[in-house]
């Protein structure tokens, strides 16, 4: 069996790090925004979603631009633009003294949208045999950041407040770029061949397989966000559980989920084994969720179901984005990822704006069965797409080993 070589090893740790050092500033507000958002003069169920998942709006306007940015002058200065941007709009949030200026530092933040340009750089930097392996690599940083944003956030926001939160995100956004720049190493092909013409982008963005992918991560992330706008409102205000001790519920989940991970991830080297797994994790977040629902005061309820949401959610955050790199152009690979990221951030962005306000309107409870209802349309999606994506893939693949040459 292929193993993983020193330079793809190198370059999946530190792009890891790389990426999680971002995200994890950016989870650390998720476990306390909703109950310190709900204290602030102008606070609303719609503006508190709005706050949580607005940064998504800002991926959408130039997510796909710093990808074909990145396959044009390179992943590693498109990427230093969208951290600095990031570390910008972090400052403007922890100025603010209202929610709405919350929303438009978030907002700034999320137009720092390196996702799709750092995705790309990973399979740059790695064999196709190996791509799986590289994005569970990261896809496991990204746990563990989230996770640790999860422990770290409450105590840290009781020491410095939600603006000292907000000012590590921008400190943790430098760090960074000081890591890209020293330790990440620069992939050979920097640029984008001719090839990479509008038409050329055009088709990909049409290309069914990839609609389902995008689709995927638009419900995946939506789901995520919704589920944040009520979750730390469960823990304290139903469960009676404060926000100190919330911990104690993420931790030994996100472990459960990390060994699911860790289990499941060598079953996702063939597209059709990973559509399958993809299924599956479907249908586990949308049981998850009704659990949220109707845990009521069970703590332990509520903890099996959050085992389940997350150990699917993790294994998600591996398989499509691999799953993308595989399929899409090799020379289109960035704008690929770009538009991968923009359906991401879109879902962050819908997916707050549904959780405020279904807690506006119908209070926690309902938050996660509006969540649950999205499922349903999840389902289909990719109970059709993946026969379509695995029968294609299969076609291709036996036309190219028949093709002359080969």
């Amino acid at each position: 069996m292929s193993k993983l070589s020193p330079l793809e090893r190198r370059s999946a740790l530190t792009l890891a790090c790389v990426i999680s050092l971002r995200l994890f500033g950016l989870f650390l507000i998720m476990p306390v925004f909703s109950l310190y958002a709900k204290q602030m003069p102008d606070a609303s169920g719609l503006l508190i979603g709005l706050a949580l998942g607005v940064y998504g709006l800002g991926q959408v306007l130039l997510q796909i631009p710093l990808g074909l940015l990145s396959d044009r002058i390179g992943r590693k200065p498109a990427i230093t633009i969208g951290l600095l941007i990031f570390a910008v709009g972090g400052l403007v949030a922890a100025m603010s003294h209202t929610l709405m200026g919350i929303v438009a530092g978030r907002a700034l933040q999320g137009m720092g949208a390196v996702a799709g340009a750092g995705t790309a750089l990973a399979a740059d930097l790695t064999r196709e045999d190996q791509r799986g392996k590289v994005m569970g690599i990261i896809g496991v940083s990204i746990g563990v950041a989230f996770l640790l944003a999860l422990i770290l956030g409450p105590p840290l926001e009781a020491v410095a407040g939600l603006p000292g939160l907000f000012g590590a995100t921008s400190i943790l956004a430098l760090a960074s770029l000081v890591l890209l720049w020293l330790i990440v190493p620069t992939p050979q092909r920097a640029k984008a061949p001719a090839a990479a013409s509008l038409g050329g982008v055009l088709a990909m963005l049409r290309d069914g397989r990839l609609l389902v992918l995008n689709g995927s991560v638009f419900f995946l992330h939506l789901l995520l966000t919704a589920s944040f706008v009520g979750l730390p409102l469960l823990l304290a205000e139903r469960l009676h559980l404060p926000v100190q001790r919330h911990w104690e519920l993420y931790l030994p989940v996100m472990t459960i989920a990390a060994l699911v991970m860790g289990a499941t991830m060598h079953r996702m080297k063939e597209i059709g084994q990973s559509l399958r797994i993809v299924l599956v994790c479907v249908a586990a977040i949308g049981l998850a969720l009704l659990g949220f629902a109707q845990s009521g005061g069970h703590l332990a309820w509520l903890g099996v179901s959050a085992a389940a949401f997350f150990s699917a959610f993790n294994l998600l955050e591996a398989a499509l984005p691999s799953l993308v790199s595989r399929l899409a152009p090799a020379h289109l690979r960035g704008a690929a990822m770009g538009a991968y990221s923009t359906s991401q951030f879109i879902g962050a962005f819908v997916g707050g704006a549904i959780g405020g306000i279904a807690l506006g309107r119908l209070g926690v409870s309902g938050v996660f069965l509006c969540a649950a209802a999205t499922t349903l349309l999840w389902l289909p999606l990719v109970a059709f797409g993946a026969r379509r994506i695995a029968a294609r893939s299969a076609a291709e693949q036996a036309a190219a080993a028949g093709s002359p040459g080969q």
